[in-house]
């Protein structure tokens, strides 16, 4: 039998409704320094008005039961790059240098080696981002958290001119969508993934053929900060949008930067799918749409550029040590075409 999000106890659509019924209570608190709405990768308050005034970017979020893997093999050193990534992939996708980071792990019992471990891969994730670890909060709740298990979360603040800011607006019919690959899963589409790969010590650290590595080495590989990378092509290309690919994978995520009326068209063919969404897939027994609406497939931000500026991107992204991929192109329509 087939086994979706849904199936794996996530739905979708839940969330969608969740935001919808929560907007009214969000804005009842903004000022008229809040600049967008809702649904923008990162938050936006200006902290002046004209171009160049400048204007703060936020974002925060967690792992998700990506955890549930470190639990098992009692590895804990990476997850924290993990949070790191999930804030400030989003804050850049807005034009933004992260600035300061800030964690807060949450535990049934404090063992000092563990949160050291942990804090260790938040900070190798800072440098990565290049922002600094300024705080953060470790509250022990025992009777809460079972056993060894834990939650984490973070909150980034980013920094961009206002006329810096990148929204999506200019994007147009024609231009291009580069996309730079992910490291594996990243941190979204897990409840699934345990459904298809179960958190059991021996069988993670056993080799699997069709993945042609151990499922742990694969299944807790950290998130890419693509962090340094879209700031050095921003200095250098005209990015019109950039859209990081998390929860609800390209068909959510692409769709976020595009004005309306148009739609982002993507040429399957111009990559070779990795073997780890390959093996999810044939385990799930679902869609292709279902697919590239749980995981990121492959392709962890997509940068979209001018038709003439396509060969100058690729080129300096390759000189960043990036292998980019020529993924679509913008075309009149709605969502995403597969």
């Amino acid at each position: 039998m087939a086994i979706d999000y849904k199936n794996a106890g996530v739905d979708v659509e839940r969330g969608y409704e969740a935001v919808k019924l929560m907007k009214k209570y969000v804005k009842e608190t903004y000022d008229g320094n809040v600049l967008g709405d809702l649904g923008s990768f990162g938050g936006l308050y200006a902290l002046g008005k004209g171009e160049d005034a400048d204007v703060l970017v936020a974002g925060t979020d967690g792992v998700g039961t990506k955890l549930k893997y470190a639990f098992v093999l009692d590895k804990h050193d990476t997850v924290g790059i993990d949070c790191v990534a999930m804030c400030v992939n989003d804050i850049v996708c807005q034009g933004a240098k992260p600035l300061l980071f800030l964690d807060y792990i949450a535990l049934g019992k404090l063992v000092p080696t563990k949160v050291a471990d942990i804090v260790k891969g938040v900070s190798e994730g800072c440098k990565q981002a290049g922002c600094a670890l300024i705080g953060g909060e470790t509250a022990e709740m025992p009777g809460f958290y079972e056993g060894d298990d834990y939650d984490m979360a973070g909150f980034s603040v980013g920094i961009a001119k206002m006329n810096k800011i990148i929204t999506g607006s200019s994007i147009k019919e024609g231009d291009r969508l580069i996309g730079l690959r992910s490291s594996g899963v990243h941190s979204n589409g897990y409840s699934l993934v345990r459904q298809l790969f179960k958190p059991e010590k021996e069988s993670l650290l056993t080799y699997d053929e069709e993945l042609g590595a151990c499922p742990a080495d694969v299944l807790l590989a950290p998130t890419r900060i693509y962090v340094k990378t879209a700031l050095s092509l921003m200095d250098n290309v005209n990015v019109l949008g950039m859209a990081h690919i998390t929860g609800g994978g390209f068909i959510e995520n692409i769709p976020r930067i595009l004005p309306q009326g148009l739609a982002a068209k993507i040429d399957r063919s111009s990559y070779e799918l990795p073997k780890l969404f390959k093996a999810l897939q044939r385990r799930a027994d679902i869609s292709d749409e279902k697919m590239y609406n749980t995981f990121n497939m492959g392709i962890g931000l997509v940068i979209c550029v001018r038709k003439e500026d396509e060969l100058k991107a690729l080129e300096h992204l390759k000189s960043l040590g990036e292998d980019p991929v020529r993924l679509g192109e913008v075309v009149k329509g709605d969502g995403v075409i597969l």
